[in-house]
């Protein structure tokens, strides 16, 4: 075997002077992504704000931070990095009252649909603040490796790309989600698209359906999608979360195929939710005739969160010239989810009646 899997990248370095991290929001998310990566990753954490003073206290009081009294008191805080952890509806807000200049990272998704997300990039240009959009499956350690993989040719030119997802997803720990419109695409495969426009750009357009099912009130839970990248490239998306019969057929995988090699992901996160199970990540790279196996050294949570922070923080302190995920390039996301959301609201073509005989 020619092909080394421990040379594939894993991890985004770190800065060399990490700010000091200005949370707003006290969710769930928060002390069970945020908080974990911070501290793993060495990041600083200067406090937390909720207008929840109680759940702020709590989360404070259980990693040993610091609890803003208010909200003017957190905006107050000098040279940090903000960390929006806040419903995609609030972002604009209180990006509007960030520092001009500042450094933030908002959480997902940029907005509650393509209009919200178009006034966050004007906030954001307007007051020159340097934001990201916490699209962190890009940074998933099995997700950098299988990006280093593809930029070093192992598997050739990507020609196909296929999700499948057929799984039982707990929506119910999520209540807020109850009544929303946009379920499905919006809040779980938006992670997808926008590391499959991380790996092959943006698509020329999109095909998709995505629907509820009659066993419960979510809005959607499942979604089927091509992405059109023209003649060279087929890309499919098959999500089902009402697959809950069992673990033994259940799965949450991709299979990327090139010219040359392929991959297989595994992203275990997603089954037996929130347990969880290990990623895993293979590569039949070119000339080999074996898959080999990528040993990973994280998970896609909390590391990609340890990641995610550590582009920001290094474009901060001008170590990284490139911002990834940046709200100019989320923008571009939230576009794609949108035109999926107007093609599932499109009559399909209707199929020709018979002759009759």
């Amino acid at each position: 075997m020619t092909f080394d899997p421990t040379t594939l990248r894993q991890w985004w370095p770190k800065p060399s002077s990490p700010k000091p991290i200005v949370i707003f929001g006290a969710g769930s998310i928060v002390g069970d992504a945020h908080l974990p990566a911070y501290r793993k990753g060495g990041f600083p954490v200067a406090g937390i704000f909720d207008p929840n003073a109680d759940k702020a206290n709590a989360l404070a009081d259980q990693w040993g931070i610091r609890a803003f009294a208010s909200e003017e008191e957190a905006l107050g805080a000098d040279g940090v990095i903000f960390d929006l952890a806040t419903p995609p509806a609030a972002h604009a807000a209180i990006l509007s009252r960030l520092p001009r200049g500042s450094f933030a990272l908002i959480q997902k998704p940029m907005g509650s649909d393509l209009n919200q997300a178009s006034e966050i990039l004007k906030v954001c240009r307007e007051r020159d603040i340097k934001a990201a959009v916490n699209f962190q499956l890009r940074f998933a350690p099995m997700m950098l490796a299988l990006y280093d993989a593809v930029e070093k040719g192992l598997l050739g030119d990507v020609v196909d790309f296929d999700a499948w997802l057929a799984l039982a997803t707990p929506w119910g720990l999520w209540p807020f989600l109850k009544g929303l419109p946009r379920i499905e695409i919006a809040m779980h495969s938006i992670h997808y698209l926008d590391f499959i426009r991380g790996l092959l750009g943006n698509p020329q357009g999109v095909h998709a359906k995505t629907i509820g099912h009659p066993n419960h009130d979510v809005a959607q839970t499942r979604t089927a999608a091509i992405l059109d990248y023209g003649d060279k490239v087929r890309c499919v998306l098959s999500v089902n979360h009402d697959h809950d019969f069992g673990r033994k057929f259940q799965a949450c995988e991709f299979r990327i195929s090139g010219t040359k090699g392929a991959a297989y992901i595994k992203l275990g996160v997603n089954l037996d939710y929130p347990k969880g199970e290990p990623d895993e990540l293979w590569i039949r790279a070119a000339g080999e005739t074996e898959w080999a196996e990528v040993k990973l050294e994280g998970a896609w949570f909390p590391d990609a969160f340890v990641n995610r922070m550590a582009n920001l923080q290094r474009f901060a302190s001008g170590e990284d010239e490139t911002l990834v995920g940046s709200v100019e390039d989320a923008w571009q996301t939230m576009a794609l989810v949108e035109a999926a959301y107007q093609s599932s609201a499109t009559p399909a073509t209707p199929i020709a009646a018979l002759p009759k005989a």
